[in-house]
């Protein structure tokens, strides 16, 4: 038998059953009674919503019968446990988890309308400029002697992929030396503001930054242009949608009457999991 992880328990994939095509089935249908308690066609497709995403590509006839025999196993187990302060205080939990789990999943799946998006667009990329972005190669060594060393000998007609490859001690260095295209803000200060400064072909003089000296060759320069709304439009419905959820958050919270108590409480308390057995 061969089981998959959900959670913490395990879906056992056996030879799916099926009803008979012609009796009519709803979410309070009965699949199974275990201990007195019934198992329903309406837990198996809850279950079905929590599945992580790998679980959801297996086909429903395996998933049928595979969640199945996972509601009445877990049944099976929750009537064996022992009653506690714990077992309550954690269903609490769980359910106040679940329900605030589905409304936000409630609030994230609201459409976004244009001109939130617009909105959204207009506050990311507005003011935004075209960037440069830069191609460059290479050789990282120890010390600025060898650095300059490197130098001498591409100024005598050395090639400096050859040299990157036989000398650079960073992971670029079997591919001689190249770092491909990166914009500001993605190379350390230091090798950043010398490609700044450096022309198309040109070979600097050693660099020095937290992970050694540098020479570098910079390759090409282009400028990054300002996306098109389209190109970010999955990203900004992602904001618009997450903004919207923090904003009712906030309204309800705020509506709400809370009310919290004085009580002086150690945090350290919290990892004292023995008070929960009184």
């Amino acid at each position: 038998m061969k089981y998959l992880l959900i959670g913490a328990a395990a879906l056992s994939l056996t030879t799916p059953v099926f009803a008979d095509s012609d009796t009519t089935v709803d979410a309070d249908t009965v699949l199974a009674t275990v201990n007195g308690t019934d198992v329903t066609l309406g837990h198996v497709i809850a279950l079905r919503e929590r599945l992580p995403a790998q679980f959801q590509q297996l086909d429903d006839a395996t998933l049928y019968q595979g969640m199945l025999d996972q509601v009445i196993q877990q049944q099976v187990l929750a009537d064996a446990a022992t009653p506690s302060k714990a077992t309550e205080i954690g269903k609490e939990n769980e359910v106040r988890a679940y329900l605030a789990s589905r409304e936000i999943d409630r609030l994230s799946s609201e459409p976004v309308s244009d001109e939130a998006l617009q909105a959204a667009y207009d506050a990311e990329y507005g003011n935004m400029e075209a960037q440069p972005e830069f191609n460059a190669s290479h050789i990282l060594v120890e010390t600025e002697e060898e650095a300059q060393a490197l130098i001498e000998a591409l100024d005598g007609g050395a090639d400096f992929a050859e040299l990157a490859q036989e000398k650079s001690t960073g992971p670029s260095g079997p591919n001689g030396g190249q770092l491909g295209w990166f914009g500001p803000g993605m190379m350390v200060p230091e090798f950043e503001n010398a490609v700044a400064g450096m022309e198309p072909g040109e070979v600097s003089a050693p660099v020095q930054t937290q992970f050694g000296w540098h020479v570098i060759k910079l390759n090409e320069t282009r400028d990054q242009d300002v996306p098109e709304l389209d190109e970010v439009r999955a990203e900004l419905e992602a904001m618009v949608r997450n903004a919207a959820v923090e904003a009712e958050v906030d309204r309800l919270t705020g509506e709400a009457d809370i009310s919290r108590t004085e009580v002086e409480v150690d945090p350290a308390l919290i990892r004292q999991t023995d008070l929960l057995e009184e």
